[in-house]
């Protein structure tokens, strides 16, 4: 590797089978980065149009060619996966295989490479690391004396990793699958799927879904008890029975089904999700009390768990809890390009979210305020309004470049976007978005912590604010804010919901991703118009430019 190349990170392991859906391995994306700051990046849903798409194999070459990269220098770095360390490309112009390693490396690893034509000098860098170092980009580099915490469904040894970053370097305190039942209630658990309702190709989606139910559910200490008694029910595949003729035994629980509506259902979803919780702050608290570490980094699938990641940050074991938009599978890359700019040149440059710019370079959105008056307008008048400005969001949700927008007040007009124009299910709430001080108006917190601004954590609302904000509310009384914390976030939004406080006194908004059922969110304008027409939206803000939808 040479300071003066570039850095090209691909995270595009094939999957085990060729299902209908991604399944094993999704969200594939790819991540080009010079002197510690991202140029490039693709999460190659967003192009693809196929939600949690893992058919960056195929499509590789032809993704170079029109960047007319393949000829190009660069360092070339590939993250693996737990179904295999080689990349492949469907016709084999493009293959790359690491080194089978029986521990947990803390660093690059050199593999052969095949490169469209010659041999090629290129690394893997690890699934663990590469969420881990999907923070820096974010953040910028990891402060000293800091716990670095991985926890996914599974990476390339682990599903639980944690390292120490002191004295500039890391050093793996542990990684295993201890923890693997915990993360596998949300997807792989038999019983949630039950359930949900979902079939084994829908994993992807489960997550997302069960986290919104267990909300209607109150968790009893029994019922904890019960389910760890029976291995949380992971395996009654095809035998649900099992789990009525227990809850008719155990409790005089007559089930015929897994009926949503009914109270133990309910409690039994919110038990499953306060034992996933209670696992991981003792893990925590353990390794807290082990290394005392100041700061904790935290990432992989679970920590989009927005309940969980609150816990952790009001226990209190951490000074600072940083967790990054992409941290999923959809910031390997990220992850995986900036470890190898760190090696290269002991710096990452902070970002902001917008990170998603495939063939969107020259996007860059500019308003007015006739444009904030009337969309304000349209707003308070009960409209609904999608937002395509500027380059997309790196990870999973909508942060005001690519969202939906309406009044939080309504119940009903909640209920129309969730249900009627995204196709959700009734029990999943919306989310709202606000200016730092209202966040607090309806929190009544004094401060409000810096990871509400990637909508990461949730909030108790004040009962007398309830109603404000009806539509956003959820059954336990939370809330998901997104917070702006300053107009530098994103000028359009700040200005927005500024100019509604001061004029209608509006304090927050509905804010939910810009996508129709089972697709990703928008991309281009072009997409953005398709799916706001279909929705039967009222109107589209298109890199600042307020376009009407006519009906």
């Amino acid at each position: 590797m040479k300071k003066n190349k570039p850095t090209l990170a691909i995270y595009g392991i094939q999957d085990r089978e060729e299902y209908e859906h991604p399944f094993y391995v999704h969200d594939h994306n790819l991540a080009f980065m010079q002197n510690g700051k991202v140029e490039q990046f693709l999460q190659q849903e967003r192009i693809s149009r196929r939600k949690r798409d893992n058919t960056l194999h195929i499509h590789l070459k032809k993704i170079l060619k029109e960047k007319k990269w393949l000829g190009r220098d660069y360092d070339l770095v590939f993250v693996d996966n737990v179904v295999g360390r080689t990349f492949l490309t469907q016709r084999g112009d493009a293959r790359f295989e690491a080194p089978l390693n029986q521990a947990l490396v803390t660093g690059l690893e050199k593999g052969k490479c095949w490169w469209f034509g010659q041999e090629k000098e290129a690394y893997v860098l690890n699934h663990e690391l590469a969420h881990l170092f999907s923070c820096p980009p974010f953040f910028g580099h990891f402060e000293e004396n800091s716990l670095l915490v991985h926890f996914d469904g599974g990476a390339s040894l682990s599903n639980f990793s944690a390292a120490l970053f002191k004295n500039g370097g890391l050093k793996w305190l542990e990684y295993h699958w201890d923890l693997k039942p915990y993360s596998t209630i949300y997807n792989a658990n038999a019983l949630v799927f039950s359930v949900i309702g979902a079939k084994l190709p829908e994993q992807n989606a489960v997550p997302g879904k069960f986290m919104g139910f267990a909300g209607w559910g109150t968790p009893q200490h029994e019922l904890k008890e019960w389910l760890l008694q029976h291995n949380l029910f992971q395996d009654i595949w095809g035998k649900t029975s099992v789990f009525f003729k227990k809850a008719k035994s155990d409790f005089g629980i007559d089930l015929k089904s897994f009926d949503q509506k009914h109270r133990f259902i309910q409690d039994i979803a919110a038990s499953l999700q306060e034992i996933f919780i209670e696992k991981t702050i003792q893990k925590l608290q353990e390794l807290a009390e082990k290394t005392g570490a100041a700061n904790l980094y935290y990432t992989g699938g679970s920590a989009l768990n927005i309940v969980a990641n609150t816990r952790i940050v009001e226990s209190g074991l951490f000074k600072r809890v940083y967790i990054p938009p992409c941290t999923e599978d959809s910031g390997l890359a990220l992850g995986a390009a900036a470890f190898l700019e760190w090696k290269k040149h002991g710096i990452i440059q902070q970002h902001s979210s917008y990170l998603n710019n495939w063939n969107i370079e020259n996007y860059a959105a500019s308003h007015t305020p006739e444009t904030i008056r009337e969309v304000a307008q349209l707003l308070v008048n009960g409209k609904i309004i999608g937002v395509c400005n500027g380059f997309g969001e790196a990870g999973p949700r909508a942060l005001g470049n690519r969202s939906i927008l309406a009044l939080a007040g309504s119940k009903q007009l909640a209920q129309k976007i969730s249900m009627s124009q995204k196709g959700r299910e009734w029990y999943r709430p919306l989310a709202p978005v606000a200016l730092e001080k209202n966040t607090r108006y309806f929190t009544g917190k004094e401060k409000i912590h810096p990871l509400s601004k990637y909508m990461l954590l949730d909030f108790k609302i004040l009962p007398e604010k309830k109603e404000e904000i009806a539509g956003v509310v959820h059954a336990d009384g939370s809330t998901r804010f997104q917070t702006l914390f300053n107009r530098e976030e994103n000028p359009f939004l700040f200005d927005l919901l500024e100019y509604l406080d001061e004029h209608y006194s509006v304090k927050a908004l509905i804010n939910t991703s810009f996508n129709r059922k089972g697709e990703p969110i928008v991309h281009t304008v072009d997409n953005a118009l398709t799916a706001a027409t279909e929705m039967a939206l009222d109107a589209v803000v298109l890199n600042g430019n307020l376009q009407l939808i006519s009906g």
